[in-house]
């Protein structure tokens, strides 16, 4: 852990895990837990987590709603058209639809439970999605920190090697200010 604790620092920030303050051996510590996070992701859910989410994932496609209303308009067809037509006695289940309905509550009834239990988990695995994303971004505001310090620093560098530059050419010209005037000098007195 050590090892890998000290290889990331030197990715990250370009020194030691020893070197860094509180808040980025925090950050390079935040980021080795979300690498192990995500391999631990990648075991089996539960099987009633699994149940979970095929049932959630087919109860809101397309496929179950085409499904469920073709089912409906069958069994509407069948109940008021097909069995009132070949038979005189009394329907399987007549206009009110009164055993459809009892069906649709249950399916309802255990389909509504199922769904919010996939939900929830969605939920918390967003939650883990939106902290995981919150650490990546407090790191890449730190590395940008850390580049307009960089950049203060050489901006501080140029400044004094401009400045001592600049003091040269000072220099130089006083000294040729100061021999023109001794030579004008001496001019004006030999003439």
């Amino acid at each position: 852990m050590q090892g890998n604790r000290e290889h990331r620092a030197r990715n990250f920030f370009q020194k030691g895990f020893q070197s860094l303050g509180a808040f980025e051996k925090k950050a390079v510590d935040v980021i080795l837990s979300r690498l192990k996070h995500h391999d631990k992701k990648d075991q089996e859910l539960t099987l009633g987590q699994r149940l979970a989410d095929k049932v959630a994932s087919f109860g809101g496609s397309w496929t179950f709603i085409l499904l469920f209303v073709g089912f409906l308009a069958a069994w509407v067809i069948l109940n008021s058209i097909i069995l009132k037509n070949l038979s005189t006695d009394e329907q399987f289940d007549p206009y009110p639809y009164i055993l459809l309905n009892l069906f649709l509550s249950m399916l309802a009834a255990i389909q509504a439970p199922i769904i919010m239990m996939s939900q929830n988990r969605q939920a918390a695995n967003d939650r883990k999605m939106s902290q995981e994303d919150f650490e990546l971004n407090l790191k890449a505001e730190m590395e940008i920190l850390s580049l307009h310090e960089k950049m203060d620093d050489l901006r501080v560098q140029k400044w004094e090697h401009l400045l001592e530059i600049q003091q040269k050419q000072i220099d130089m010209l006083t000294t040729m200010f100061k021999k023109h005037l001794e030579e004008d000098h001496d001019r004006k007195q030999g003439s």
